[in-house]
């Protein structure tokens, strides 16, 4: 036979164990027995108002409306429901389901398949969930490992693994995170080294560290300080990347490419300007501003934009430079040379100069060379059997 017990509002009690419900009225402290305190209910915990728990809870189901505050642990076995509240738990918090209307504070550990909170969630250790959904912010200072996490406003969190992220504001992780994709809204922060797959931001994208991929979508601007490998990048704004940049599909970049080392892709379109050690594309280079290496651009096709200006080695099977643009040296089947554009050294199989160009060095060519109007050359052109 149960024994149910019910704690009038405004009440102080003891309690060691309830083997029935408990029922606590508003503004009510109950009191754990021994030592560490404890508070054991067999049934379900329901408090209808503002209550404190000194020392930990244990139960079946825990309801309550209002804000309630665990000193110690709290564990349920089955929901923790605070309707128009928060609940404090300075210890550690484990249940199966969680749905708290305005906030949760965890002192230590979160443990539970599904956490729901309409405003705030503050986990000061460890958080192990199926799935986090938040309306407003998320904050964890110790790993999360979960499925899910749907957040509203803001996340902040140290690393861990999490499948899925979907955050409406900003995102950041201040330690190595694994992740299958992320989606968020306004700004993504990610530190240390970083494992996962599509990468989807309306805003910006910055990671202090490593960075594996499949796909990064963003309006703004990558910052990467170390190497970054993965399938295609798509930026509207400009990209910066420490170390080197390796992708297996295509870069493509509204602004400007900066690459502390090697860059290697199967294509390669940027609108601004490319710096980069070396830059390799299996398929096509086009590239609307400059184009700066240290050791050249290599592709099967490459296209310089209008008054574009490379530093910097081409080497590729087809090369067509704008008009007005000007580049240094030229290895490649087909080279087209637009008006009033400039070269240094030509080397193809067949070459085209249009009007009003300028070749400061060398042209040399084994199949056909056709010049227009008002062509410069420094030197005369050679027909040759093999190119140098």
């Amino acid at each position: 036979m149960s024994k149910n017990i019910v704690v009038s509002s405004n009440s102080v009690i003891s309690l060691s164990v309830v083997e029935g419900d408990l029922k606590v009225g508003r503004h009510s402290v109950v009191n754990g027995e021994g030592t560490p305190p404890k508070i054991t209910v067999s049934g379900v915990v329901e408090c209808s108002g503002h209550s404190v728990f000194q020392g930990s809870l244990s139960a079946e189901r825990f309801e309550g409306e209002g804000d309630i505050t665990i000193e110690g642990n709290l564990e349920v076995k089955e929901l923790v429901k605070v309707d128009d509240g928060r609940l404090i738990v300075n210890g550690n918090l484990k249940a199966k389901t969680i749905d708290v209307d305005k906030s949760l504070i965890v002192g230590k550990d979160l443990t539970a398949d599904d956490i729901d909170v309409g405003g705030s969630l503050e986990a000061k250790g460890n958080t192990r969930a199926e799935d986090i959904d938040v309306g407003g912010r998320f904050s964890a200072l110790d790993t999360v490992e979960a499925k899910t996490i749907d957040v509203g406003g803001a996340v902040t969190i140290k690393g861990g693994h999490v499948d899925v992220i979907d955050v409406g504001g900003s995102f950041e992780s201040q330690d190595s995170l694994e992740f299958r994709s992320i989606d968020v809204g306004g700004t993504v922060k990610l530190t240390c080294k970083n494992i996962g797959g599509d990468i989807d931001v309306g805003g910006s994208c910055r990671v202090d560290g490593d960075l594996k991929f499949g796909k990064i979508d963003v309006g703004g601007v990558v910052e990467i300080s170390g190497s970054a490998h993965g399938d295609s990048l798509d930026i509207g704004g400009i990209l910066h990347i420490g170390s080197s940049l390796q992708l297996s599909g295509k870069l493509d970049v509204g602004g400007r490419v900066d690459v502390g080392a090697d860059l290697t892709a199967r294509e390669i379109d940027v609108g601004g300007s490319l710096r980069a050690k070396s830059v390799s594309a299996s398929n096509s280079v086009e590239i609307g501003g400059s184009i700066t290496t240290a050791f050249g651009v290599s592709a099967g096709s490459v296209e310089i934009g209008r008054r574009s200006e490379v530093q910097g080695l081409i080497r590729a099977n087809e090369v067509v430079i704008g008009e007005r643009a000007s580049v240094e040296d030229v290895y490649a089947k087909s080279i087209t040379v637009e008006e009033r554009a400039q070269a240094r050294n030509l080397y193809g199989e067949v070459i085209i100069i249009e009007p009003d160009c300028h070749i400061s060095g060398e042209v040399q060519y084994t199949e056909s060379l056709k010049t227009e109007r008002n062509v410069y050359f420094a030197k005369p052109s050679l027909k040759v059997e093999k190119l140098p």
